[in-house]
């Protein structure tokens, strides 16, 4: 598939701007991002193009900053394998887990490893927002738990929860890149429970939940918190990632409004995961 290259310079080039702006262009049709010295470089198959998106996103764009762009066309070629290669590199949690592909070479000893083709999708682990919610996974007790992972990517939560005794587990996302990705590192884990559905919250029916995981981004999250309680089970937790500490109060709101109990935090630079429970 042939590819547009879009650079980004940013000023000020700070991580924050770069994960916002990496946000919105995801939701027109980007793929991939590689920070660079000047800001960013962005990966969009060439029939998704859009400049018109590009400048309305910029124009809208919430932070205060100045952002001018430039874009190429790229020669024909497997990008995948080329990102893969040059720029997934393994990821290492403590002695806890290491998220790898087949050409990585691992050493050392790992509670859980979990083997990923990532194909430029988003939810390799290397994502803050994505950490945290691994390092939420790994200290819960969830053998035998019900659980529910929203927004999957490339679905390496739901592969961890059914590694850590979660059963049954189902995993959605709206994007079929996503669950195309997904279907196959689920194949690659040898993981026979888990559900792949390709959709949104529009999917979720009569089916609880003893834990839902959803890492998306704060307006998604904001319309689909009072769908999650529905399917949340009594003592049931919600743990919600994809939006910076500022947003806390707002979410927060919205999931006492659903008569969701408030627990706690966890944060990354900005980022920041927030569990509720079902009382």
């Amino acid at each position: 598939m042939q590819y547009i290259q879009v650079q980004f310079n940013c000023e000020p080039n700070t991580e924050v701007l770069t994960d916002v702006l990496s946000a919105g262009l995801g939701e027109i049709g980007f793929e991939s991002f590689v920070q660079i010295e000047t800001g960013l470089e962005a990966y969009i198959p060439l029939p998704d193009f859009l400049p018109e998106q590009v400048d309305q996103l910029l124009s809208d764009f919430p932070l205060e900053a100045e952002i001018t762009y430039y874009f190429r066309e790229m020669e024909d070629k497997n990008w995948n394998e080329e990102w893969e290669k040059n720029y997934f590199q393994p990821v290492v949690i403590d002695s806890a887990l290491c998220i790898y592909s087949s050409f990585h070479q691992i050493e050392g000893e790992f509670g859980y490893r979990i083997l990923i083709d990532p194909k430029m999708a988003f939810g390799t682990g290397h994502h803050q927002t994505t950490e945290l919610m691994i390092r939420e996974l790994l200290k819960m007790d969830i053998q035998n738990k019900s659980l529910l992972d929203m927004g999957c990517g490339t679905a390496m939560l739901a592969i961890l929860a059914s590694m850590k005794g979660a059963s049954p587990v189902t995993a959605i996302d709206i994007d079929e890149w996503a669950y195309q990705n997904a279907t196959e590192n689920v194949r690659l884990n040898d993981i026979g429970n888990i559900r792949l559905l390709q959709g949104g919250a529009e999917l979720l029916g009569d089916e609880t939940y003893d834990v839902i995981l959803a890492n998306i981004n704060r307006n998604i999250l904001l319309q689909d918190i009072p769908g999650y309680t529905q399917v949340l089970n009594r003592n049931g937790r919600l743990i919600l990632s994809g939006f910076y500490k500022e947003d806390i109060p707002v979410i927060r709101a919205a999931g006492e409004a659903q008569g969701l109990s408030y627990r706690y935090f966890s944060g990354m630079d900005e980022w920041v995961t927030v569990t509720f429970c079902l009382e």
